[in-house]
């Protein structure tokens, strides 16, 4: 066996073991979405279900819904976002895994200041008004960091 073959053989191994940790990761996302963050990912079922027309694919771990809105929500193990929007995608996993730390905690710590922060009338004001991004909420930042740090992508709020 040729010095060739050998590097060969050892990339093929690693890439393996690759497959390994990535399917054991996502097993492990999964299970902890299911029991640890199931309020959140039931929600985010019932929104995936009234959403079964549009397309869907695995995102990193999470299960992507393409839709129709201009914006995105992350709920447990579900994210829905715009078309096309890669960047926002980054984001709403970002959510994910803020999940996946705060469990039972994460609509009441996450879920209700971002609603507030997307939805508020004076928020969105001070938005365009003086330019204050997306990312000051403090659940906002916290998403882009992690969706950054997780798929090693940028996102929508970087």
């Amino acid at each position: 066996m040729g010095e060739k073959d050998m590097i060969e053989e050892k990339e093929m191994a690693g890439q393996a073991r690759m497959g390994w940790v990535r399917w054991i990761w996502r097993v492990l996302y999964l299970a902890v979405q299911c029991t640890w963050g199931a309020v959140q990912t039931l929600a985010g079922a019932v929104l995936f279900m009234q959403n079964l027309s549009c397309p869907h694919s695995f995102y990193q771990h999470a299960v992507r819904t393409q839709w129709k809105k201009g914006s995105g929500v992350s709920l447990g193990l579900f994210i829905f976002t715009p078309q096309g929007a890669d960047r926002m995608a980054v984001h709403e996993y970002g959510h994910t895994v803020q999940s996946l730390l705060l469990g039972p905690f994460y609509l009441l710590v996450i879920g209700i200041p971002s609603c507030i922060w997307n939805r508020s009338k004076r928020y969105r004001r001070l938005r365009a008004e003086y330019g204050v991004p997306y990312s000051f909420c403090f659940a906002e930042g916290w998403a882009d960091r992690l969706g950054e740090k997780m798929t090693g992508m940028i996102s929508d709020g970087s």
